[in-house]
């Protein structure tokens, strides 16, 4: 800190000691008293103000000085907020309440993307392995004349897993890519069923739809929602019947087959939680129910699911920006 900054940082305070001072002397000499005396108070209080302003200039450099150095020393200088020297005055305590609320919050938001940039770089090393599945499977059936039912049906699961990839890599900016218009909640269903058509087949699996209504949303997102519970189906529940129904303002789908577990119930929508099923069938990433429900976040869509294990899973979507049964 320049002398210069300092003065100027107190020359509040020095304009009322002056002041002050020269009321002093002004009351002195109305008693009658000699214009010696005056100068001599007046000169005693300068060499105090200016005592007074050389010790708390020093205090002040070496304060900032300590903390120049605490600064240098951190990798991370915005952790400088938990290492401040405890405030001397109650306008001090003030602002280092205040830095020490910014610091816990830029510590906060800095592990929270260090946490979210590690996550994403499990889902992508766990993802590439998941994509050599059907890109070997692809390469096998060539090899073997080239069924192309087969083919179709592992080009899918690679197109799956691309789409999963991209829809998390838009969950940060889902609002921007977010493209609310009226649609039939029937033509979506009909088209999430088509497009999984080839895995459904494979695996054995009847779907029932039933009704339909309209409703404000995004359909690109709430198709994606519901092939990812298709997948789900054929994954876990190959040879049981899905029942897709309309109704009531909410889409539920329902399959009678292994069920999930009580204790997994809760967090099967966790990030990265594969559960007992996923672990016991392998080939699961865990992020395909979390994506499901930050879209339904999103879209402002009320996500339930109830199971027992060995007899039904039910997900329940429902609206809340219906327009029209």
């Amino acid at each position: 800190m320049k002398l210069r900054d300092f003065l100027a940082s107190k020359a509040v305070t020095l304009c009322f000691w002056g002041i002050a001072v020269l009321l002093v002397c002004g009351l002195i000499a109305a008693t009658g008293s000699g214009w010696k005396l005056v100068l001599l108070m007046a000169a005693g209080a300068a060499l105090l103000i200016a005592a007074w302003l050389a010790v708390t200039f020093l205090l002040t450099r070496r304060r900032i000085a300590r903390l120049d150095r605490l600064a240098g020393q951190l990798e991370e200088p915005y952790l400088l907020g938990e290492l401040l020297p405890e405030p001397q005055d109650a306008v001090e305590r003030q602002y280092f309440e205040i830095m020490k609320t910014v610091s816990r919050s830029a510590i906060g938001a800095v592990e929270d993307a260090r946490q979210e940039r590690e996550s994403y770089g499990d889902y992508v090393e766990q993802w590439i392995h998941e994509i050599k599945t059907p890109l070997t499977a692809c390469s096998l059936i060539l090899a073997n004349g080239g069924d192309p039912r087969k083919l179709r049906r592992e080009l899918k699961r690679a197109d799956n897993l691309t789409e999963s990839i991209l829809y998390y890599a838009r969950l940060r900016t889902a609002e921007k890519d977010t493209v609310i218009r009226e649609v039939s909640v029937a033509a979506v269903i009909d088209e999430a069923i088509k497009s999984q058509m080839e895995l459904l087949i494979s695996a054995g699996i009847r779907v029932q739809t039933q009704g339909d209504f309209t409703v404000c949303t995004d359909d690109k997102a709430f198709c994606f929602i519901l092939k990812q519970l298709l997948v789900n189906c054929a994954q876990y529940c190959p040879g049981c019947t899905v029942a897709i129904t309309a109704a009531d303002g909410a889409v539920t789908v329902a399959d009678n087959g292994i069920g999930i577990p009580a204790h997994d119930l809760p967090r099967v929508t966790e990030r990265g939680f594969t559960g007992t099923n996923g672990r016991t069938r392998g080939g699961s990433t865990g992020m395909g129910l979390y994506i499901v429900r930050e879209l339904c976040e999103r879209l402002n869509i009320e996500l339930t699911i109830e199971s027992e294990q060995g007899q039904y899973t039910r997900f329940r979507l429902a609206f809340a920006s219906l327009t029209k049964a």
